[in-house]
């Protein structure tokens, strides 16, 4: 039986390292999405179990109270958090996810510290595991209060942020250097776990709104990453793997982020994009004497219900107003009238990666009918109708050719080429770009001013009159 445990134990480890990468593989598709997460939450339960297996747990009791609170926690939050609350959840995870480790670096450094000499391997362990957690969760921590309105979502910066941020950066450096020549320096040690947590807050702060889906992808990677250095800390394959893979996935995500909006990652995290006040850059729209039409929900709807193409473009309008129920039930009232309806997903709507996706599955939208915008852009020119809820950023031609314009050059979702363009807004605010949207200037838009849950609505109750 002593023999057989280690090599049972390493089997599960491989067990579920392959459920991992077959579940970020199915994770790749909202079609699949829902098996892979399941096949992942199996390949972790495996994990854990075969851990607590394999170590020399001093008091199975705690460990038992502590899966029964965050079990519950867990179902807790699965159950009452809203879809459209999705992307504080996931940067209040990747947070925990970072503290976790952080805190078995701090817990392996106090275990060690004062009793025997801490090896040079194991010192670089806990040092990066204590640097990236920390950051990973104060900088979640922030991403969350921007998400959830605890603080302002433009960015936050005052003078010399960066060279402030550069001298806390060679201060953590040298106090590694410190660390390594006399490890057994516990004030040295805390000074890093604060200079690791300040460093976290200074990284996201800067960062606006409409950035947050390259931040929560990023974090994401960042809190895999610290969890391979927790891994390397306590000498657990299957967590340096998990980490690994999520590092990874995450990092390959936020490149595929910016790439939809044509920045880089430096970019992106000390470009402050989307302060308020931004200019509108020179495009037609921002001259301010272009006139809107308008259009009713009655109008709106005949637009709709006699049109053979339609194409529904949501946003983060459409989060905020949770209308992603009522788009649902438009879409299918339009296709009892023999209406083609269709969905534009842009990579960066909303607040995290495949944000759209979520609430759309949510309202059992059928996964054929989403399209990614390579695949509908070429569409545009032979759909009668773009319905455009909520968006704003993603939807402006001006990112085509207006070269002064901070969203120039980002791949947009070519509605200005639809036969017709509906766009439903609150008003004629700028996106998180801080810059006019020439769209709503076009011979071809209609703007049909409200909230999106209502305004959807209204346009449900005319499409059955028809």
């Amino acid at each position: 039986m002593t023999d057989f445990l280690p090599t049972g134990i390493q089997l599960t480890y491989l067990v579920a390292a392959s459920l991992f990468i077959l579940g970020l593989k199915k994770l790749g598709s909202p079609a699949t999405a829902r098996q892979g997460n399941l096949w992942a939450a199996v390949g972790m339960l495996l994990a854990v179990v075969a851990t607590l297996l394999d170590r020399q747990v001093l008091n199975y009791q705690m460990i038992l109270v502590g899966l029964l609170i965050g079990s519950v926690l867990g179902a807790i939050a699965a159950y009452k958090v809203e879809m459209t609350d999705m992307p504080q959840m996931v940067g209040l995870l990747n947070g925990l996810g970072g503290a976790a480790s952080a805190l078995v670096a701090v817990a392996e450094f106090g275990r060690l510290v004062g009793h025997q000499a801490i090896p040079i391997d194991a010192n670089i362990s806990i040092i990066s595991s204590v640097f990236i957690g920390g950051v990973t969760f104060t900088g979640s921590m922030v991403a969350f209060a921007k998400l959830q309105g605890l603080i302002s979502g433009s960015p936050i910066t005052f003078p010399l942020q960066q060279p402030i941020n550069a001298l806390l950066l060679a201060g953590f450096f040298v106090a590694t250097a410190y660390l390594l020549i006399d490890p057994q320096n516990l004030p040295v040690f805390v000074g890093m776990v604060g200079i690791s947590l300040l460093l976290g807050v200074l990284f996201v702060i800067p960062i606006g709104g409409g950035d947050m889906p390259v931040v929560i992808s990023l974090l994401n990677s960042l809190s895999g990453v610290a969890a391979a250095a927790a891994g390397f800390v306590v000498m657990n394959n299957m967590l340096i793997i998990a980490g690994a893979l999520v590092g990874a996935s995450g990092l390959i995500l936020t490149e595929i982020m910016c790439k939809a909006m044509n920045r880089s990652l430096p970019s992106v995290l000390f470009g402050a994009f989307g302060k308020a006040g931004a200019s509108g850059g020179t495009g037609a729209a921002a001259g301010g004497d272009k006139s809107v039409r308008t259009v009713d929900p009655e109008e709106g709807a005949m637009m709709l219900g006699y049109a053979r193409s339609v194409v529904i473009v949501p946003g983060y309008g459409m989060a905020v107003a949770q209308a992603q129920h009522a788009v649902r039930e438009l879409a299918d009232g339009l296709e009892k009238l023999g209406v083609e309806v269709k969905y534009a997903i842009h990579p960066v709507a909303g607040r995290m990666p495949g944000h759209m996706n979520v609430l759309l599955a949510e309202a059992n939208v059928p996964y054929p009918q989403l399209y990614d915008m390579d695949d509908i852009n070429p569409q545009f020119e032979q759909t009668d109708v773009a319905l455009v809820i909520g968006a704003n950023d993603v939807v402006n031609p001006s990112a085509r050719h207006d070269s002064a314009s901070p969203i120039y050059g980002m791949p947009i979702l070519e509605v200005d080429k639809a036969k017709h363009t509906i766009v439903i807004k609150r008003g004629m605010s700028a996106g998180f770009a801080g810059v006019d949207n020439e769209l709503f200037y076009k011979d071809k838009t209609m703007m049909l001013f409200g909230g999106a849950r209502d305004v959807v609505a209204k346009l449900v109750a005319e499409v059955k009159q028809l």
